[in-house]
């Protein structure tokens, strides 16, 4: 056979060869980073930070190749034995486990000052690590998207696949989200979402079709329109099915302090309304303005909405059901914004932007797009003078990062 040789005058490894890889670092899918002998970068899943592993070659480009770490050759000191017994199965909702959790959220740290440096190009970004205490590691987790396997028992996919493993008991759940996963018999569907409310007790599942979930005690509440109830910040939630909400009640606080803190002192705010953007349920709206302040919520989730209406009765909200892209844009003092995965991108910064708001508070659940917002603002005239990141998705690459972004008042209307 033929073999073939790349740019560098290097043998291009063939998938199924094992190679011995260097990790660099861990970037933003949790996968380690290094260099093959021809010049290629190569992204091994189970590597860590300064780590020489033996690694099989899955996939493979021109320019990149994926592996799996399946020897450690030279180990981190940090590594550790992942705590759970689904991970040596393969179950792909921890990816981190392997590592302490001080190098997970050191990991978390570098991805986004990576981010914002390379995407976003800023020099010398200020990011910390929350601030205020510890969040749990364990058992916290109240939502849960569990997948059918063919016998129809409940697990999570592996890693960049569809098969799923048979999961009884999962390490970050809540105890009575786990207390379901052993008899929970979903047939019909392919995946179905599982929910409880601390504070309340009640616990809800959803899927398509609706009859599609059997094996659940009597108290759990079936369907779409079913709800929970949670307490945030000394505040009541009412959270539908197919409502988003934080991934815990303690996720929840701590994003609630640490945008508090982004926002400043209200005394020096300008006049006018504050807007809350991507609002969902109210979390933000309820608890991080003052009540002497118009709140502009702006949603298209009908879900989140109805939600909202109830959650922020009797406050001087205004509650926008619209894509925040489509939003006729108001002056605004200051503007909170929690978008999906997928950021604001250009559409949404220039709605915001055209607020004239003094700060602009962003919350990022993905760093790209955090720094690719990041970029954008900057180029609108907004200034970034911190990221506080969270570590509210433990044994995970996942992160929130709360942004906090300034207007320049030298650039004029920019």
């Amino acid at each position: 056979m033929k073999q073939r040789i790349n740019r560098h005058g290097a043998a291009r490894p063939t998938p199924n060869v094992t190679v011995s890889v260097r990790i660099d670092k861990v970037v933003a899918e949790g996968d380690g980073f290094g260099h093959l002998e021809d010049g290629r970068v190569i992204f091994v899943e189970g590597g860590l930070p300064g780590e020489l592993v033996s690694a099989r070659i899955v996939k493979q480009s021109k320019d990149y190749a994926r592996a799996i770490a399946v020897e450690i050759l030279e180990p981190s000191a940090q590594r550790v034995v992942p705590p759970c017994e689904y991970v040596a199965q393969g179950c792909g909702g921890c990816d981190l486990q392997h590592a302490s959790i001080d190098l997970q959220r050191q990991i978390k740290l570098d991805i986004v000052r990576e981010s914002l440096t390379r995407l976003g190009k800023m020099t010398a970004p200020d990011i910390r690590l929350f601030a205020s205490g510890e969040l749990p590691i364990t058992g916290a987790r109240t939502t849960l998207r569990v997948a059918a396997t063919p016998s129809g028992s409940v697990g999570f996919r592996q890693r960049q696949s569809h098969l799923v493993v048979n999961v009884e008991h999962c390490l970050v759940a809540h105890p009575s989200l786990n207390a379901l996963l052993p008899t929970t018999h979903l047939e019909g569907a392919q995946e179905a979402v599982v929910r409880v409310g601390v504070s309340s007790a009640e616990r809800l599942a959803w899927s398509e079709p609706a009859d599609s979930l059997s094996g659940l005690p009597v108290d759990v509440r079936l369907g779409s329109q079913a709800i929970v109830h949670e307490v945030v910040a000394g505040h009541i939630f009412q959270i539908s099915a197919s409502s988003f909400f934080q991934s815990s009640p303690q996720a929840a606080e701590a994003l609630v302090d640490a945008t508090r803190r982004a926002l400043g002192d209200s005394a020096q705010w300008n006049a006018g309304p504050v807007v809350d953007a991507y609002s969902g349920v109210g979390l933000f709206a309820a608890t991080v303005f003052p009540s002497d302040r118009h709140v502009i919520a702006i949603e298209s989730n009908p879900a989140a909405c109805s939600d909202a209406r109830l959650n922020l009765a009797g406050r001087d909200v205004e509650i926008v059901q619209q894509l925040v892209e489509e939003w006729v844009p108001v002056s605004a003092a200051v503007v909170v914004a929690d978008p999906a995965r997928d950021g604001l991108r250009a559409s949404g910064v220039e709605v915001l932007v055209a607020t004239q708001a003094s700060v602009i508070v962003l919350i990022s659940c993905d760093p790209a797009s955090l720094g690719r917002d990041a970029r954008l603002l900057r180029d609108s005239g907004y200034v970034l003078e911190y990221s506080e990141v969270l570590d509210v998705f433990p044994h995970t690459h996942h992160v929130e990062v709360v942004s906090r972004f300034v207007r320049d008042e030298t650039m004029g209307d920019a």
